[in-house]
Protein backbone atom coordinates (compact mmCIF):
# COMPACT_ATOMS: atom_id res chain seq x y z
CA UNK A 1 0.00 0.00 0.00
CA UNK A 2 1.39 3.38 -1.00
CA UNK A 3 -0.03 6.54 0.47
CA UNK A 4 -1.89 8.76 -1.95
CA UNK A 5 -2.17 12.57 -1.88
CA UNK A 6 -5.01 13.57 0.46
CA UNK A 7 -4.90 10.36 2.51
CA UNK A 8 -4.47 10.49 6.27
CA UNK A 9 -0.95 9.38 7.22
CA UNK A 10 -1.15 6.68 9.90
CA UNK A 11 0.27 7.84 13.22
CA UNK A 12 3.83 6.73 13.96
CA UNK A 13 6.51 7.07 16.63
CA UNK A 14 10.11 6.75 15.44
CA UNK A 15 13.53 7.33 17.06
CA UNK A 16 15.47 10.44 16.08
CA UNK A 17 18.67 12.24 16.95
CA UNK A 18 19.12 14.14 20.22
CA UNK A 19 17.37 11.30 22.09
CA UNK A 20 14.01 12.31 20.68
CA UNK A 21 11.08 10.30 19.42
CA UNK A 22 9.14 11.81 16.54
CA UNK A 23 5.43 11.20 17.11
CA UNK A 24 3.37 12.37 14.13
CA UNK A 25 0.24 13.01 16.18
CA UNK A 26 2.04 15.53 18.41
CA UNK A 27 3.10 17.54 15.34
CA UNK A 28 -0.45 18.47 14.33
CA UNK A 29 -0.66 22.16 13.51
CA UNK A 30 2.65 21.97 11.61
CA UNK A 31 3.40 20.79 8.12
CA UNK A 32 5.87 17.90 8.35
CA UNK A 33 8.43 17.32 5.62
CA UNK A 34 10.02 13.86 5.58
CA UNK A 35 12.83 13.38 3.12
CA UNK A 36 14.12 9.86 2.60
CA UNK A 37 17.74 9.40 1.56
CA UNK A 38 19.78 6.21 1.15
CA UNK A 39 22.84 6.61 3.39
CA UNK A 40 24.75 9.02 5.62
CA UNK A 41 28.28 10.06 4.62
CA UNK A 42 27.81 9.47 0.88
CA UNK A 43 28.34 12.26 -1.67
CA UNK A 44 24.79 12.69 -3.02
CA UNK A 45 23.17 12.28 0.40
CA UNK A 46 25.56 14.80 1.90
CA UNK A 47 24.65 17.32 -0.80
CA UNK A 48 20.93 16.80 -0.22
CA UNK A 49 21.26 17.08 3.56
CA UNK A 50 23.37 20.24 3.25
CA UNK A 51 20.76 21.77 0.94
CA UNK A 52 17.95 21.03 3.38
CA UNK A 53 20.09 22.45 6.20
CA UNK A 54 20.91 25.62 4.26
CA UNK A 55 17.24 26.16 3.44
CA UNK A 56 15.80 25.12 6.80
CA UNK A 57 14.76 28.67 7.76
CA UNK A 58 12.91 29.15 4.46
CA UNK A 59 11.00 25.93 5.05
CA UNK A 60 10.41 26.71 8.71
CA UNK A 61 8.97 30.12 7.76
CA UNK A 62 6.21 28.15 5.95
CA UNK A 63 5.32 26.30 9.19
CA UNK A 64 7.25 23.24 7.96
CA UNK A 65 9.19 20.95 10.30
CA UNK A 66 11.94 19.05 8.48
CA UNK A 67 13.12 15.50 9.21
CA UNK A 68 15.64 13.45 7.27
CA UNK A 69 14.97 9.70 7.18
CA UNK A 70 17.31 6.84 6.37
CA UNK A 71 17.93 3.28 7.52
CA UNK A 72 21.16 4.30 9.25
CA UNK A 73 21.58 3.82 13.00
CA UNK A 74 21.06 6.62 15.49
CA UNK A 75 24.81 6.66 16.21
CA UNK A 76 25.54 7.20 12.52
CA UNK A 77 22.85 9.90 12.38
CA UNK A 78 24.29 11.70 15.41
CA UNK A 79 27.76 11.82 13.81
CA UNK A 80 26.37 12.89 10.43
CA UNK A 81 24.13 15.58 11.95
CA UNK A 82 27.03 16.97 13.97
CA UNK A 83 29.49 16.91 11.03
CA UNK A 84 26.99 18.63 8.71
CA UNK A 85 25.66 21.04 11.39
CA UNK A 86 22.09 20.11 10.50
CA UNK A 87 19.45 22.23 12.30
CA UNK A 88 16.82 19.47 12.33
CA UNK A 89 16.55 15.89 13.52
CA UNK A 90 17.36 12.75 11.56
CA UNK A 91 15.08 9.73 11.95
CA UNK A 92 16.52 6.23 12.12
CA UNK A 93 14.24 3.87 10.22
CA UNK A 94 16.41 0.79 10.72
CA UNK A 95 13.32 -1.44 10.87
CA UNK A 96 12.07 0.12 7.58
CA UNK A 97 8.59 0.86 8.99
CA UNK A 98 8.46 4.38 7.50
CA UNK A 99 10.11 3.17 4.29
CA UNK A 100 7.29 0.66 3.83
CA UNK A 101 4.59 3.13 4.88
CA UNK A 102 5.73 5.64 2.26
CA UNK A 103 6.69 3.02 -0.35
CA UNK A 104 10.30 4.14 -0.90
CA UNK A 105 12.02 0.74 -1.18
CA UNK A 106 12.59 -1.15 -4.40
CA UNK A 107 14.59 -4.10 -5.57
CA UNK A 108 17.34 -3.57 -8.08
CA UNK A 109 20.27 -5.42 -9.55
CA UNK A 110 23.76 -4.37 -8.46
CA UNK A 111 26.80 -6.31 -9.65
CA UNK A 112 24.65 -9.38 -10.32
CA UNK A 113 22.97 -9.32 -6.90
CA UNK A 114 19.45 -8.25 -6.05
CA UNK A 115 19.40 -5.61 -3.34
CA UNK A 116 16.69 -3.49 -1.74
CA UNK A 117 17.49 0.18 -2.24
CA UNK A 118 15.82 3.35 -1.13
CA UNK A 119 14.27 5.65 -3.69
CA UNK A 120 15.21 9.21 -2.77
CA UNK A 121 11.82 10.78 -2.03
CA UNK A 122 10.20 13.58 -0.04
CA UNK A 123 6.73 13.83 1.48
CA UNK A 124 4.86 16.78 2.92
CA UNK A 125 2.20 16.05 5.54
CA UNK A 126 -0.24 18.89 6.18
CA UNK A 127 -1.27 20.36 9.54
CA UNK A 128 -4.06 17.79 9.94
CA UNK A 129 -1.92 14.73 9.18
CA UNK A 130 -2.90 14.24 5.53
CA UNK A 131 -0.37 13.68 2.75
CA UNK A 132 -0.19 17.03 0.97
CA UNK A 133 2.55 16.42 -1.60
CA UNK A 134 4.99 13.73 -2.68
CA UNK A 135 8.16 13.94 -4.71
CA UNK A 136 9.54 10.53 -5.73
CA UNK A 137 12.82 9.47 -7.30
CA UNK A 138 14.34 12.95 -7.04
CA UNK A 139 17.79 14.22 -8.00
CA UNK A 140 19.82 15.04 -4.88
CA UNK A 141 21.58 17.96 -6.58
CA UNK A 142 18.45 19.87 -7.61
CA UNK A 143 15.62 18.55 -5.45
CA UNK A 144 15.63 21.08 -2.59
CA UNK A 145 15.70 24.06 -4.93
CA UNK A 146 12.86 22.68 -7.09
CA UNK A 147 10.86 21.82 -3.97
CA UNK A 148 11.27 25.37 -2.62
CA UNK A 149 10.23 26.91 -5.94
CA UNK A 150 7.13 24.74 -6.00
CA UNK A 151 6.19 25.40 -2.35
CA UNK A 152 6.82 29.13 -2.55
CA UNK A 153 4.97 29.37 -5.88
CA UNK A 154 1.91 27.59 -4.49
CA UNK A 155 2.01 29.77 -1.36
CA UNK A 156 1.95 32.94 -3.49
CA UNK A 157 -1.02 31.61 -5.43
CA UNK A 158 -3.04 30.76 -2.31
CA UNK A 159 -1.79 33.58 -0.05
Amino acid sequence: MTLEIGQQVPDFVVPATNHKNVHLRTLRGYRVLLYFYPKNHTPACTIENQDFGANYKRLNSQNILVFGVSRDTLDSHERFKREQSLPFELISDSNEALCHLFGVLRQKELFGKTIVSMVRSTFLVDETGRLEQAWRDVDARTHVHKLLQELEGSRRQTG
